[in-house]
Order: C-alpha cells, then sequence, then structure tokens
C-alpha cells in the first residue's frame, strides 16, 4: 500500500523542485537548514517524513525500500511534477538509490549524503527492530543520537541533542522497527551502475554509522558520481555543518540546473 506522506513545501512556486528524505528515527525538522537555503536560491523545496515517521500514516509492515520509493513518488504525483531533483540523508539516500535506479524519469539530479547501499551486520537490525517494538522507540534515542551528532558538538548544544532524542523516542515503534527492517534486507550495489541521474555524494569524516568509505564505494559505482567528505561532523552532518553540506547541495545543482 502506497501512501502520501506528510510533507511541508518551502520557497517559490514556480520553482526548480528538490525532494528532501530524511534518516532513520527524524522527521522533516531535520531538514531546516538546507531547505531554508535552497528556497532562498529559488528552489521549490519538499520536505517529508517516511511512512512511520513524524506526521506521516504508520501502516502495518513489513516495509521494503520499494514502499519507501513508492512514497516519495507519490509526492511527487500529489504536486503533479514529473521529476525533480532528490537528497536523501542515511535511510533517505537508500530510498534516493532505488528510486533513481527504478524510475530514472522521476530524478533530475541526486544527492546521496551520509549513507550506504549495504548496512551489515544485518542482525543488528533485526535486534533493533525487536528492541523497539518491545521497549519503544526511547530505549534507543540515546544510542542513535550519539551516532547523530559528534560528541564535541553535543556538549555545545545540549538543547538541540535533547530535541533529537525526542526526535526519535516520538517516531511510532512500528514505524521505526519497519524501517529497520528495510535497511536488513536491502542490497542496492547491484542497482548502483544502472543510476543515470547526475550524483554527489557527501559522507561525514566522524560518521560512526555510515563511515566514508561507504560513501567512497556508491560514488565508485554510480557512473560519473563525485565524492565530497565533510570534516568535524557525525551521521547528521547536515544538521552539524549546514553551511558545507548546504553549499555542496547548491554547487551540484545549480551545475544542473544552468
Amino acid at each position: 500500500m502506497t501512501i502520501l506522506p506528510a510533507y511541508v513545501v518551502d520557497g517559490p512556486g514556480d520553482g526548480t523542485p528538490v525532494v528532501l528524505s530524511g534518516s532513520l528515527g527524524s522527521d522533516r525538522r531535520m531538514w531546516r537548514p538546507q531547505a531554508s537555503a535552497l528556497a532562498a536560491a529559488g528552489y521549490r523545496v519538499m520536505s517529508y517524513d517516511h511512512r512511520g515517521h513524524g506526521a506521516s500514516l504508520t501502516p502495518p509492515g513489513p516495509y521494503e525500500l520499494a514502499d519507501l520509493a513508492a512514497d516519495a513518488a507519490a509526492l511527487l504525483d500529489e504536486l503533479d511534477l514529473p521529476d525533480a531533483h532528490f537528497a536523501g540523508l542515511s535511510l533517505g539516500g537508500m530510498v534516493g538509490m532505488w528510486l533513481a535506479a527504478h524510475r530514472p524519469d522521476r530524478v533530475r539530479g541526486l544527492v546521496l549524503c551520509c549513507t550506504s547501499a549495504d548496512l551489515t551486520p544485518r542482525s543488528g537490525w533485526a535486534d533493533r527492530a525487536r528492541l523497539v517494538r518491545a521497549e519503544g522507540t526511547g530505549a534507543v534515542a540515546e544510542a542513535v543520537v550519539s551516532r547523530w551528532l559528534t560528541p564535541a558538538y553535543a556538549q555545545r548544544e545540549p538543547e538541540f541533542a535533547a530535541e533529537l532524542r525526542g526526535m526519535v523516542a516520538a517516531t511510532p515503534a512500528e514505524g521505526y522497527a519497519a524501517c529497520c527492517g528495510a535497511i536488513e534486507r536491502m542490497d542496492l550495489l547491484p542497482l548502483l551502475p544502472a543510476i543515470s541521474a547526475p550524483t554527489l555524494v557527501i559522507s561525514s569524516a566522524e560518521d560512526p554509522a555510515t563511515p566514508p568509505e561507504h560513501g567512497r564505494l556508491i560514488a565508485d559505482r554510480i557512473p560519473g558520481a563525485r565524492f565530497a567528505l565533510v570534516d568535524q561532523a557525525a551521521h547528521l552532518g547536515n544538521v552539524e555543518r549546514p553551511a558545507e553540506f548546504s553549499r555542496l547541495i547548491l554547487d551540484h545543482l545549480g551545475a544542473l540546473d544552468v
């Protein structure tokens, strides 16, 4: 069952469309810095919540990446957009790779942030899903945010770190666990050579969840893809180093829209 995800739109109605797709356990607020920067540059920006996250519906699992990608395509259909640029971080990047490989007509340009095409060991995702179903997402919030932010940043910004822990804890347990299952079962590596959208891959130097070698592997296998490394940032690099991520995204998309 495809759902229309909850979303917000920023920027001018006639701007080039950009879809922003977030990480496991987040909602569309994680994209505030980039949504603002892209809108100021004249883009029409759609930030949305994955199924089972934020304000989107939480259908019963299991979920697959195909389901999450179909939801993103449903957002384009709702807004009468034949295609758009797509930027995704972590789970959002996995959705972007699946969509770009299977529906190249829907993806103009692709930005893949702090993500992976194959995250092992798979048993870890099954274990996390079981924990969340048994005890709720609050049981993993502290551990998740410890991977999202570097210790130095979390110490400097304790209120923001607390906001992120609350974001994870507010995620419905079934939605979070079912998305864990989608990651557990994914293997996007064979699909990467089929991606034709101009692609930028961004990794964070201190990302313990999807270390830079994951990004480099993706960039090596997508024809013509470029790779960028941002220092002093962990998994949610776009919120820890917002100016750097926004500049990289704007430069990539701007080169495609001339």
